[in-house]
């Protein structure tokens, strides 16, 4: 457990060598998400018209044996640079950075929570161990899904 709240920004970063085209690719390729996020299961689109600002995303999350739904607004897409979407039923945003770097991608993934909802306050503890336990199981995770990322990104 930390002395941080289950509120603070949480990051995970790499150096990651291929091109931000490749890595923008795979990580715009929400299939392939689960692969990675030890939480994330599923991520379905809710209305036409592909990845852009303002679309809808069902995210099926686990831990353990509880599942749960989330409802993401992607807020953000600046093409092989930047991906933010907005998850409601928590209060939190999820942001992916892209920048050149030596010959390769530096891939940065944060979650601040602007917010926190009432739901994720009373969710957190009772079904997920605990808000701060649980921020510092989605940090490790978050570094988790950075190294799925770059691993593939690489082959």
């Amino acid at each position: 457990m930390t002395e941080a709240g289950a509120d603070r920004e949480l990051r995970a970063e790499a150096k990651v060598a291929a091109t931000p085209e490749r890595v923008w690719e795979l990580l715009t390729d929400f299939s392939r998400m689960a692969q990675w996020s030890p939480e994330m299961v599923r991520m379905v689109p809710m209305k036409p018209g592909g990845l852009r600002a303002g679309q809808w995303y069902l995210g099926i999350n686990r831990r353990k044996a509880v599942v749960w739904p989330t409802r993401s607004v992607v807020a953000a897409v600046e093409h092989g640079r930047r991906l933010v979407w907005d998850t409601r039923s928590s209060g939190a945003q999820w942001i992916w950075e892209l920048e050149p770097d030596e010959g390769g991608t530096r891939v940065v993934h944060r979650r601040p929570v602007p917010k926190m909802t009432l739901l994720s306050r009373a969710f957190a503890p009772v079904f997920l161990g605990g808000s701060v336990e649980h921020a510092d199981e989605l940090e490790q995770g978050m570094a988790r899904t950075v190294a799925g990322l770059k691993a593939a990104a690489e082959a």
